[in-house]
């Protein structure tokens, strides 16, 4: 996952990720570790897929409160996320 986040990363590749549809809680965690991967690797990218809402509920609220428990993403973009969480 994290190649495609280096030197490999095309913006495309958030797109297909996002439009990945499954009941299945597995695909879903993998989608949300790639998001928050995202955030902290690419962030000017990923953050307009959670901001414009473009994963389901699971996978944004997963992807944001991963993001929250990390220890490399900073406090002010913590903030941000937990402000952007999809109240269920």
């Amino acid at each position: 996952m994290t190649n495609y986040m280096d030197k490999d990363f095309k913006y495309e590749n958030l797109e297909i990720v996002s439009k990945i549809k499954s009941d299945n809680y597995y695909i879903n965690m993998a989608r949300a570790w790639y998001f928050q991967n995202a955030l902290y690797k690419k962030y000017n990218y990923a953050i307009k897929f959670i901001e414009n809402r473009k994963l389901d509920t699971f996978t944004h609220n997963k992807a944001i409160q991963k993001s929250i428990e990390s220890k490399v993403i900073s406090m002010e973009k913590k903030n941000y996320l937990k402000s952007l969480k999809i109240k269920v």
